[in-house]
């Protein structure tokens, strides 16, 4: 087990399952698909769902699909709910076609809250696009770049530097593999 000590002595309820797949099409654009599952490990009632809904069987069970091009942009979105705790659930999925036209970058996740806030959406298939959004970017940013380190200027350095903790731009990660872009208290300067 990866964390630091065993757990006490317990019993698993509930398992949610994200999985994403980023897909390279022949016509040149990307599939980006999310599959989202929420399961219990017991039955419970539920009148939308023929008196209960069983041991196993997934509550929530929701997909998206987009469509992008090579720059993240959208140009067809998809959604669907094939569980769901109540009947009216997957009447809102038509709505996700608004992330047409829209593009994969920063300011996403705000951009989503925006559209599908509240009663605008679902939940769950608002929270599956973070993932389908990072599963876009680690799918078509490799093949789009060939996979080689961003350059003075170029676009993805700004991304990429001080994104997270390991490309903190006064780290070894920058120091060593993009070093005009390092500003730790050891850096070079030249003049």
């Amino acid at each position: 087990m990866p964390l630091s000590r065993p757990p006490r002595s317990r019993k698993l309820l509930h398992t949610r399952t994200v999985q994403c797949y980023g897909y390279q099409r022949e016509d040149g654009l990307w599939d980006i698909e999310g599959h989202m599952t929420d399961v219990k490990t017991y039955s419970f009632p539920n009148q939308d769902r023929g008196g209960e809904v069983k041991a196993g069987e997934p509550l929530h069970e929701m997909w998206i699909r987009l469509t992008l091009d090579s720059d993240l942009c959208i140009h067809d979105a998809e959604a669907c709910t094939d569980g769901s705790p109540f009947h009216i659930c997957p009447e809102i999925a038509g709505r996700y076609k608004q992330l047409i036209g829209l593009h994969v970058k920063p300011g996403w996740n705000l951009k989503i809250k925006q559209l599908f806030h509240g009663v605008e959406g679902c939940t769950h298939l608002t929270e599956l696009l973070g993932p389908v959004a990072t599963t876009a970017f680690q799918t078509i940013h490799p093949r789009r770049r060939g996979a080689k380190k961003p350059k003075a200027g170029d676009e993805e350095r700004s991304r990429l530097l001080n994104s997270c903790h390991a490309m903190r731009s006064d780290g070894a990660v920058i120091k060593q593999h993009w070093p005009q872009f390092y500003t730790g208290p050891d850096r070079v300067v030249n003049e």
